[in-house]
C-alpha cells in the first residue's frame, strides 16, 4: 500500500529564484524539510492554524498573511455539559505587522511569531507562537463577545520520533502549495474566559496546518483531521479532498503511534451539502486503507465577502468511527475519534 509519491529526505528550497516551484521540492516528507522563501507579491498565501481539542472543548488559533491583508483569529467552542462558541477575528489591511517566517512558526529553528497588540482592545487579537525545546507554545489574548478577557496558554509537545506530513501540491509551476500537517501531538494548558478556566490535560491533542504557497483565485476543498487514542494506539488522521485532484499529489496520511503511512490515492468523500450535520463517509477507492464514517455534532458555519476575499466554510466537529490500515497492513479500529471535517469554498 506504499504511495507512488516521491519521499523527500533532505532539505530543499520550495521555489526557484523567479518564484516558480522548484521541481525537486515536489513530493512529501516525514518531517518539515522545505525552505519556503517565496519571491514576489500578490498571490502568496501564508498561514499557521492550530487547533487544540479536549473531550469537552477546543480552541483554534489562526495567523494568516494573504499579501494584501492579514487575519488573526481566536475560536473557542465548548460542547460538553455547557455549550459556548465565539470567534474573534482581526483584519489587518496590507498585512502590516504580520510577517510569517519561511519555516513553521514556533519550530526550534524559526523565530517567534507575534501578531497583534500586546494588550488588545475591542476587536483586536494578539497571538504568539514560539518554541520551548521541541514543543510549541501557543498564547493568545482577545475579548469575548461579552467583553470578558480571553487568555490562551497552551503547550503542544512533539514526542521524540513523532512523524508529521509535509507535502508540495503543484497545480502548475506558478501555482503551488506547501502544507505541513501535524496530528496527534499531546497538548496541555488552559484557556481562561473571565473567571472560567477550560483545562487541557491528559486527553488533549494539537493539530497544525502550516501553509505557504500561491493559489488560484478560486478554490474548493475538503479537510478532515482527528487525533486521540483508539484500539490501543495513538492515532492521527489527515485527509484532504478536491483541491489536489489532477496534481499527482495528495495530503492524505494516517499516523499510528508516531509513524506516518502516506496515502497516495485520492479518497472518496461523501457528505450532504444541504445538511452538513448528516454523517459523512471518507473511504479509499482501491484498498481498505481508509473506511470511516464521520458523525458531526456541531457545524461552524461562516459566510463572508469583503471584496477581495469571499469565504464559505462549513467546518463540522464530530467523531470518526471505522478502520484504517498502516503501511505494513495492520488494521486499526477507530472508535469515536474526535476531530473535524470541512467543506470550504474560497475566493482570494
Amino acid at each position: 500500500m506504499a504511495t507512488h509519491e516521491r519521499e523527500i529526505t533532505a532539505p530543499v528550497d520550495l521555489c526557484r529564484g523567479d518564484g516558480s516551484v522548484e521541481p525537486a521540492a515536489i513530493g512529501w516528507s516525514r518531517r518539515p524539510l522545505h525552505r519556503c522563501r517565496i519571491p514576489g507579491w500578490g498571490r502568496t498565501k501564508r498561514w499557521e492554524y492550530w487547533c487544540v481539542t479536549a473531550p469537552t472543548h477546543l480552541v483554534a488559533l489562526t495567523v494568516s498573511d494573504l499579501d494584501y491583508l492579514a487575519l488573526n483569529s481566536v475560536y473557542v467552542l465548548e460542547y460538553g455539559s455547557m455549550t459556548r462558541e465565539f470567534e474573534r477575528t482581526a483584519i489587518v489591511p496590507g498585512g502590516f505587522g504580520v510577517r510569517l517566517p519561511d519555516t513553521i512558526a514556533g519550530a526550534p529553528e524559526s523565530p517567534a511569531l507575534m501578531a497583534g497588540p500586546r494588550r488588545p482592545t475591542r476587536g483586536q487579537v494578539r497571538i504568539e507562537i514560539h518554541s520551548e525545546g521541541t514543543a510549541t507554545r501557543l498564547r493568545a489574548r482577545c475579548l469575548s463577545p461579552q467583553r470578558l478577557p480571553v487568555e490562551v496558554d497552551l503547550l503542544v509537545a512533539l514526542p521524540d520520533g513523532h512523524e508529521t506530513l509535509s507535502v508540495v501540491v503543484p497545480w502548475d509551476e506558478r501555482r503551488f502549495q506547501y502544507t505541513s500537517k501535524h496530528t496527534a501531538r499531546p497538548a496541555s494548558g488552559t484557556v481562561r474566559i473571565g473567571d472560567d478556566v477550560l483545562e487541557f490535560g491528559d486527553d488533549a491533542w494539537g493539530t497544525l496546518d502550516h501553509g505557504r504557497g500561491r493559489w488560484p483565485r478560486s478554490i474548493a476543498w475538503n479537510w478532515g483531521a482527528a487525533s486521540g487514542r483508539t484500539d490501543g494506539h495513538t492515532v492521527g488522521l489527515q485527509f484532504g479532498g478536491r483541491w489536489t485532484r489532477g496534481t499527482g499529489t495528495t495530503e492524505n496520511a494516517v499516523c499510528v503511534d508516531g509513524r506516518i503511512s502516506k496515502i497516495g490515492q485520492e479518497l472518496e468523500w461523501h457528505w450532504s451539502p444541504d445538511d452538513h450535520l448528516a454523517p459523512w463517509s471518507i473511504r479509499s477507492r482501491e484498498s481498505a486503507q481508509v473506511d470511516l464514517v464521520f458523525t458531526p455534532f456541531h457545524n461552524r458555519s461562516t459566510r463572508s465577502d469583503i471584496g477581495l476575499v469571499a469565504n464559505r466554510t462549513d467546518q463540522c466537529f464530530g467523531h470518526y468511527t471505522g478502520s484504517i490500515r498502516t503501511d505494513d497492513g495492520e488494521r486499526v479500529a477507530v472508535n469515536r475519534l474526535l476531530g473535524w471535517a470541512e467543506d470550504v469554498r474560497m475566493r482570494w
